[in-house]
């Protein structure tokens, strides 16, 4: 690396609060997200993902590099994103995992990513067990991760206090970022008076803060001007401009400078689209003047470490003027997409999430002390568990951490308990407070985990908080409903779940899909003793038996069921917890028999004397498997009206032929017949298992022939983009270059240019890069066919 006493570092903040379903552990259907399943699955298609592979253009607009930016950029993630990431997109989580190695190799060692406070609480309000918890379950989760001791820690909000930087220091974090107006005094290392900060504090410097215990930690003071516009005045628009601006931040004396910003991560490409192309291109620029260097902040401070002491302010954040009164008054601090609301919810909210957070522990900590020797060590380790529930994890967090030998009961409690205080942390998550009303979708979030943390210590202790924490959540007022306690019991507990009703959707999806014996639903496993499905006509019935087990707790529980299902999304369902073996073996018996009498009356007749009136239908089903169900249902009437119009397109297709040819009119009916046939064989095509150029080709004929419109874009965009992706991926993989395959895609997207079908290009353009910069294959030998396939994925 060069000897630049000029650096610049760009920060992201890349964070989302966890939105998981409390009870399944699975972040279900937002509307508001469409056309995306959830919030998470829309930031990281516009942010994340794009992050990976931003593309460099050239003044034709056309790609000339793809890079990835988080290789050469400070960040850190939230451990709850990443989990999500893990699971739901492994590409785009283990690109950040191997950037973060990356710039190690860019920044003389040094890891760019930096570690984060667990579930993003405000800090400075938490207790004291709270902060260490906080701290250690994001060192642990970075670490299972990065594979490396972090550095760096991100503090939600940046929210801080002296406290907070102490127990930083107390597990190794060496520097912290803060906002400029954090800043409270300042002085140099050689000097004994303190000069006022005023919110202006130079930084281009790093800073040694003195604590009481009388050791220090570095901080950092982004550039507050330059962020504030990169985030919300348009400096994104031009990543030269982006660039420039940052570079000017210098001065022009000769000392050691680092420009450097920070923003939430999401600035590139959800709140700025586009915004990641803008990073990259910026990224490119400054690195091609010779005075200029980018680095990240754990190398700054090895090549210049701190000249100047500083002073932060107590209990001060990066999103609230007023310190951290955003998350427990109404300060002012909002939005502002609501005129005429108030957040005087906040300090109620506050207030009531402390008392139950004081009484979980009031009344489990007797509880607990029966089976660990050390509580507090305990849940900071359980973060192990947290991050892998496998058995042998579990089996030697007891094993360090039980005070004697548990039984199964024991063990079953012990991990509520510990729920207990996973959800009391979750319940804090900042996000809850943000925004602008106690009825939205976050603050709901927090008080799922606050009402999972009150059934878990119910189960464990007996003692029900749930009346008390309803009447002080009433003092909450709300701009919507009449108090907090109302919007409460109408969205967060009315859409609880417990182990029945994970059995009633079992029952009910046994009807649609293959039961195996042993399955996974959600965080649940289920085990089936007997089951048995019988169809007469369009009727359907099965009974069954099965055991469901938490994954969480490890509590299971025993169900008999039989569903009586009549076409369509008619259906009756019963469920029983406590039927034994030989009244469920003569109730499945009497069923099957009455069943093939084919006399529906007497059917529910003997459901109602098995299971009693309580019944339960298809649209008790979680919502996303419910959406699943109707799919299933919907598509066996599609398949009859796709036959209905191939036939008639067969038959009258000359017909139609001549019409056109004529100049005469075509029925409506016919044509809009026409049009749904072509179309399907159109998406058909792109879901087949080879794909026949000629068969396309037909397929256009047609459109063109019969002047059909095509229809359904949106629809058309996935598959072709998620196809061509397959295709690529699988020549990517592959020994040699298959010159057949490229001629075909080529011939395939040349096809699409001329019919102007847009597609979800970006995945396809990322394997094309890889592709042709494939240490295999000789740049200088390209084939025709190859360069032509680039350029039709708008490579220069």
């Amino acid at each position: 690396m060069k000897n630049f006493k000029k650096y610049i570092c760009i920060h992201g903040h890349f964070y989302q609060p966890p939105r998981e379903n409390a009870w399944l552990e699975f972040v279900e259907i937002q509307k508001s997200a469409k056309p995306f399943h959830d919030w998470n699955e829309r930031i990281n298609f516009e942010c994340y993902a794009p992050n990976t592979a931003a593309r460099i253009l050239n003044d034709a607009q056309k790609i000339t590099k793809i890079i990835n930016n988080y290789e050469y950029i400070s960040f850190n993630f939230g451990p709850t994103l990443l989990s999500w990431l893990e699971i739901n997109d492994p590409l785009t989580y283990e690109a950040i995992l191997e950037a973060d190695k990356n710039s190690m190799l860019h920044f003389g060692g040094h890891g760019s990513a930096l570690a984060q406070v667990y579930n993003h609480i405000i800090m400075p309000l938490a207790n004291d067990a709270d902060k260490r918890t906080q701290v250690e379950w994001g060192i642990k989760d970075f670490e299972s991760r990065f594979k490396r001791k972090p550095k760096g820690m991100w503090l939600a909000e940046t929210a801080v206090c002296t406290k907070t930087l102490e127990i930083l220091v107390d597990y190794g974090i060496e520097f912290t970022i803060l906002a400029p107006r954090q800043a409270h005094q300042f002085r140099k290392n050689d000097q004994e008076s303190w000069n006022d900060a005023n919110g202006n504090i130079d930084p281009t410097q790093p800073y040694l803060c003195s604590l009481p215990s009388g050791r220090t930690i570095k901080l950092f003071f982004y550039d507050g001007n330059i962020s504030q516009s990169v985030a919300f005045n348009g400096l994104l628009n031009n990543g030269k401009s982006f660039a420039n601006a940052i570079i000017s931040a210098f001065s022009k004396d000769n000392r050691p400078q680092l420009s450097h910003i920070a923003t939430d991560g999401e600035t590139y490409g959800h709140h700025h689209r586009y915004g990641e192309m803008a990073l990259s291109d910026g990224i490119n620029y400054i690195q091609s003047f010779d005075n200029v260097g980018i680095t990240n902040y754990g190398q700054y401070l090895e090549m210049f470490p701190p000249q100047h002491f500083v002073k932060i302010y107590e209990n001060s954040s990066w999103s609230c003027v007023h310190g951290v009164e955003r998350w427990k008054n109404d300060c002012g601090c909002c939005t502002g997409g609501n005129p005429g609301w108030n957040q005087r919810w906040r300090a109620p909210l506050r207030n009531t999430l402390d008392w139950l957070r004081d009484e979980l522990n009031r009344i489990c900590e007797p509880i607990a002390k029966n089976y660990f020797r050390n509580t507090i060590e305990a849940r900071n380790d359980f973060i192990e568990i947290i991050l892998d529930r496998s058995e042998l994890i579990r089996n030697q967090f007891f094993e360090k951490h039980s005070s004697r030998k548990l039984i199964e009961a024991e063990i079953i409690d012990a991990l509520r308990l510990m729920e207990v205080q996973r959800n009391a942390l979750l319940m804090y998550t900042s996000c809850g407070w943000f925004f602008d009303e106690i009825s939205g979708i976050e603050t709901n979030q927090i008080l799922q985990y606050a009402l999972r943390a009150i059934q878990l210590a119910k189960q464990c202790s007996g003692v029900d908080l749930e009346a008390t924490f309803e009447q002080k959540l009433a003092e909450a007022p709300s701009n919507v409903y009449e108090n907090g306690s109302i919007a409460y019991k109408n969205i967060v507990k009315a859409n609880s779940v417990s182990l029945s009703d994970v059995g009633r959707h079992l029952s009910i999806a046994s009807v649609f899909e293959r039961f195996p014996k042993r399955m996974q639903i959600f965080n649940y496993q289920a085990v089936g003793e007997c089951f048995e499905k019988e169809t007469i006509g369009n009727y359907t019935l099965v009974t069954g038996r099965f055991t469901i087990t938490s994954n969480i707790t490890l509590f299971k529980k025993q169900f008999s069921f039989v569903v009586l299902y009549l076409g369509q999304h008619h259906l009756i369902g019963k469920l029983s917890e406590n039927m034994d073996k030989t009244t469920f073996d003569t109730m499945q018996l009497e069923m099957r028999e009455v069943f093939w009498k084919d006399n529906v009356a007497e059917v529910i007749s003997k459901m109602q004397n098995y299971f009693g009136n309580t019944r339960f239908s298809l649209w008790d089903l979680f919502l996303d498997e419910k959406i699943k169900i109707l799919d299933i249902i919907m598509n066996e009437t599609v398949k009859v009206t796709e036959r209905f119009h191939h036939d008639l397109f067969d038959n009258n297709f000359q017909f139609m032929v001549s019409l056109i040819e004529h100049q005469m009119k075509v029925p409506e009916t016919l044509q809009d017949t026409f049009q749904m046939k072509i179309n399907i064989d159109l998406q058909n095509y792109f879901k087949s298992r080879d794909l026949d150029i000629n068969i396309l080709n037909n397929i256009v004929l047609n459109l063109q022939t019969l002047k059909v419109k095509i229809t359904h874009k949106e629809t058309l965009r996935h598959l072709i983009g998620n196809r061509l992706f397959l295709e690529l991926q699988r020549l990517n993989n592959g020994d040699q270059l298959d010159m057949k395959k490229i001629e075909l895609l080529t011939s395939i997207l040349e096809v699409l240019k001329i019919l102007e079908i847009q597609f979800d290009m970006w995945r396809c353009q990322n394997e094309f890069y890889q592709l042709k910069n494939h240490q295999t294959i000789n740049q200088a030998n390209l084939s025709d066919e190859l360069k032509k396939l680039g350029e039709l994925l708008n490579f220069e």
